[in-house]
């Protein structure tokens, strides 16, 4: 059975897709910044997930609000990645939309569980 929570679905399929940037920029033989790329990149879907079994309302807002967090690192590697001619723009623009959808999703849901 499919899981309806879209952050959950998205935060995880954006690891996968982090995975494989990852793969491919060792390919390239670059180390130091994709091994940054993927941690933070597959700690936002982590974090997503614990929250779902949060055991307190402080329990969700303090793990997404980390969510978020990586995410914006995660931002912060794949600019760095683009600017370093490690990944092409047409490469930086297509995950970074994905990046962008979530943290814009994960704002949302800081924002709307901060007054909780």
């Amino acid at each position: 059975m499919e899981n309806k929570n879209i952050i959950e679905n998205k935060s995880f399929e954006f690891a996968v897709r982090t995975v494989k940037v990852y793969k491919y920029l060792i390919s390239k033989n670059e180390y130091v910044l994709s091994k940054q790329l993927l941690r933070s990149g597959t700690s936002i879907g982590a974090n997503v997930s614990e929250a779902q079994r949060a055991q307190s309302m402080s329990d969700f807002r303090a793990k997404m609000n980390i969510a978020l967090k990586e995410a914006n690192e995660t931002s912060y590697w794949l600019k760095l990645l683009y600017k370093t001619d490690y990944l092409t723009e047409q490469e930086y623009i297509s995950i970074y939309n994905d990046l962008d959808e979530i943290i814009s999703i994960l704002t949302a849901i800081c924002k709307t569980t901060e007054h909780k």
